[in-house]
């Protein structure tokens, strides 16, 4: 067996407690931004990195609501998901000039999703050759930059939708 030595993710495993709630109604309830890795309160959802992230620059977009689905999720709550998702499509191109993005939910736990009784979107940064040998062979994921950073950069950019800007 082959060893990637990633100390400073020892924090999340010593940290890490059980939870009887649900980890994005629980984030979401606290006053703790920073330490949550919140990026931007919106009124129906919020934005926030993956504390396991795929790439630097993983982020969720979670409704406030807990729901498990699309289809029990009011409207309005779509539309501003989408719209947060354009934003950090905008922001993550701004700030880390990737190839291309996956962007995404699992609903269900068999669909893959971690949190299966609230849905999120994912939006993950993708750089060609970012999934080499260590993911395909080797089944281990290199994240260049910790979450510190990852919140630092993204923090300071604009989430709210500019008015007049969108095009008709």
């Amino acid at each position: 067996m082959d060893h990637l030595w990633t100390p400073w993710r020892y924090r999340y495993i010593s940290e890490a407690k059980p939870s009887d709630g649900c980890i994005f109604c629980i984030k979401a309830s606290e006053d703790k931004d920073a330490e949550n890795y919140i990026l931007y309160r919106g009124k129906l959802n919020f934005v926030l990195l993956n504390l396991f992230p795929y790439t630097a620059g993983h982020m969720m977009i979670a409704p406030y609501q807990h729901v498990p689905t699309l289809e029990q999720s009011p409207d309005a709550v779509l539309l501003e998901m989408m719209r947060l998702t354009q934003r950090a499509e905008i922001n993550l191109r701004a700030v880390y000039q990737p190839d291309g993005l996956n962007v995404g939910l699992n609903i269900g736990a068999s669909a893959g999703a971690g949190v299966a009784g609230h849905i999120h979107m994912h939006v993950v940064p993708r750089w060609s050759g970012d999934a080499n040998f260590m993911s395909t062979i080797g089944e281990t994921r290199v994240v260049p930059e910790d979450l510190g950073t990852t919140y630092q950069k993204l923090k300071k950019m604009p989430w709210k939708e500019r008015q007049g800007k969108r095009q008709k």
